[in-house]
């Protein structure tokens, strides 16, 4: 806290400001007129930033701030003769002022802390063959990039081989992967395996970390519902203020006949415990402790509103593939011939679905030289992959075709099948299989025991689906999801008042993600499903959903218990100086004590896990 005072110029105006009230109170003891030129050179450093956000942010906004309360109420001070307590009072409210700046300082940490996962600078081949280093900011879509042994990817891109790459900064898997030639492999991630030629295919704001690292900057910028209504109620509260302390004052003076000084005094101490200090910092500094607390711990939050949200979710739906299990799938066992084995690894090489990519590692030495190229590939959402005649999916897409060899019935019931049929006769199949992630059956589990109902929905058949809801411990399931069935199941329990979260990783994931109040994507799935969804979890840790869900519920207490003690001491303070039980200094201590002392309770949530 010290280091960020001293580099921090709101921190050092604080220390200057400080060293003068001391100094102050130490003068009184010897000289009035040294005293009171300490107290007002404490109250200028103390005062500075406070006096400066008054007024800009009552022109910009055009109308009055907590701010203009606190530096009126130190002028008033001043005016009366009262110049240790407009110090002091300055003095605790820039002490609030900076450690709520540190809250938002150490929510700016975790961006910090996500873009330090990613090499500044690359190695770039040129024509001629030389090697030079540039900037990942200067890469375009093209360039060629060395990446060494044990060196971080700089940028997305395509290897020009097979290496290994530990992608534990995204997926939380310390085991390194094999990525074939053509695979697209992620900057902030590790080569562990020998040098290799990286194709840029992606510029450095559109990496899969840039795009984490934005959604943290954001997050700070999108409030919970109760900050924007504070911040709504702010300036309206304030002018009732400003207008009610001179009345309060006219009262005492004209209508109870107190002496000028005394009824001005009492309106200063008035303007200082009215003001909805504590009240404006019960939320923000929280929300903004509890997003960095998710940051570190792999859960990302674009927004207060967000994190708000996870504790009231009432049914949580989830995709399967990738989600509930790894998505590392294998195929172990197939039958087609040769030529449409090929034609099936051809197309499957044009998507990134870890279906695809276990198909083509499984018949990665096949020459493909015989297979027509010219032929467009394209992606059916939902169902596969189709060219020309051929085409290649789920068993669902081929309810309608001849099965001469019987291959529907030979294919390994629980596993996931897919099925390849040209002109309307299936050709052949392939069954692969998956492993559930360990985490799932604990984040399930944890949710289940806080009467959160969870729901599988997933693309693959009911026999698939029964075995992974088994294994996971999910009652509720749905077989045979298209895209929009998933948007269907999510509507429908939003039309019974529920408030709905949805896990998903795929672009066929994106809409059911879009519409549901609480979208949440796996930080190794697609970019669309990311820009889709409220919440990612970056190493693909659901038990880590859990645990925010947690850090939700503590949030919202700490607020309401903010919200309800800030205004609780206003009410008290309020009517203690109305009978006149109550001097500057002692509402000065009072009023801003409880301001940092809620932002104090906020920043518990920093520490929590």
């Amino acid at each position: 806290m010290l280091n960020y005072l001293i580099k921090n110029r709101a921190g050092q105006f604080l220390l200057i400001g400080t060293l003068f009230i001391i100094s102050g109170f130490i003068l009184m003891l010897f000289t009035d007129i040294g005293s009171s030129i300490s107290f007002y050179i404490a109250i200028f450093f103390l005062g500075f930033f406070a006096a400066r956000n008054a007024v800009i942010e009552t022109v910009k906004s055009k109308s009055p701030n907590v701010d203009l309360l606190m530096i009126l109420a130190a002028i008033g001070a001043v005016i009366i003769g009262f110049e240790s307590e407009g110090a002091a009072l300055l003095f605790i409210f820039a002490g609030a002022e900076v450690l709520e700046d540190y809250a938002t300082n150490k929510s700016t940490k975790a961006i910090s802390e996500l873009m330090s996962q990613v090499p500044s600078s690359a190695n770039v081949l040129k024509d001629n063959g030389e090697v030079i280093e540039v900037p990942t900011e200067e890469l375009v879509v093209g360039d060629t990039v060395v990446v060494s042994r044990g060196e971080q990817i700089p940028i997305d891109g395509y290897a020009d081989r097979e290496i290994f790459v530990n992608e534990s900064a995204l997926t939380g898997e310390s085991v390194p992967v094999t990525k074939g030639i053509g695979k697209e492999v992620f900057a902030g991630t590790i080569n562990e395996g020998n040098a290799f030629y990286l194709e840029v295919n992606k510029a450095s704001d559109e990496t899969i970390f840039s795009n984490i690292i934005r959604m943290v900057e954001e997050a700070q910028s999108r409030p919970s519902k109760v900050s924007k209504f504070i911040d709504r109620i702010e300036s309206k509260y304030v002018i009732g203020v400003l207008v009610g302390v001179p009345i309060f004052i006219f009262i005492l003076y004209v209508v109870n006949g107190f002496p000028f000084q005394e009824a001005f005094y009492r309106g200063m101490v008035m303007l200082t415990v009215a003001s909805p200090c504590a009240l404006v910092a019960s939320a923000t500094p929280a929300t903004l402790s509890a997003i960095s607390n998710g940051a570190r711990n792999g859960v990302l939050f674009k927004g207060g509103a967000a994190m708000e949200a996870l504790s009231t979710m009432d049914i949580l739906y989830s995709d399967k593939t990738g989600t509930l299990t790894h998505g590392d799938f294998q195929v172990v066992d197939y039958a087609a011939d040769e030529e449409t084995i090929k034609e099936v690894v051809y197309m499957e090489q044009q998507s990134s679905h870890p279906i695809a990519e276990a198909i083509v590692n499984r018949f990665k030495n096949l020459d493909l030289g015989s297979i027509d190229h010219t032929e467009p590939v394209e992606e059916v959402v939902g169902s596969g992959m189709r060219k020309g005649h051929i085409e290649v999916g789920k068993p669902a897409a081929f309810a309608s075709f001849e099965d001469p060899f019987g291959y529907m019935n030979k294919a390994i019931d629980g596993n996931t099948n897919i099925f390849v049929g040209k002109n309307n006769r299936i050709e052949g199949y392939f069954s692969l299989a998956d492993r559930i992630r360990k985490e799932a059956v604990q984040a399930v589990a944890g949710f289940q025991r806080e009467d959160i109902q969870v729901s599988l929905l997933t693309g693959d058949n009911e026999m698939v689906a029964k075995k992974v809801a088994d294994e996971v411990g999910i009652d509720d399931f749905a077989a045979s999801c298209l895209p929009e069935d998933k948007i269907r199941y999510v509507n429908e329990s939003q039309e019974k008042d529920k408030v709905v979260g949805m896990i998903g990783d795929g672009i066929n994931d994106a809409p059911a993600l879009a519409n549901a109040d609480i979208g949440i994507a796996m930080g190794s799935g697609s970019s669309v499903a990311m820009e889709s969804s409220d919440v990612v979890i970056v190493k693909n840790n659901l038990h880590k959903l859990f645990y925010s869900f947690k850090l939700s519920h503590k949030l919202n207490r700490i607020i309401v218990g903010n919200v309800i003690f800030s205004v609780g001491v206003i009410i008290t303070l309020v009517i203690l100086n109305i009978f006149g039980l109550l001097n500057l200094p002692m509402a000065v201590l009072f009023h801003e004590g409880s301001t940092i002392l809620v932002i104090l309770n906020g920043l518990r949530l920093l520490r929590q896990g």
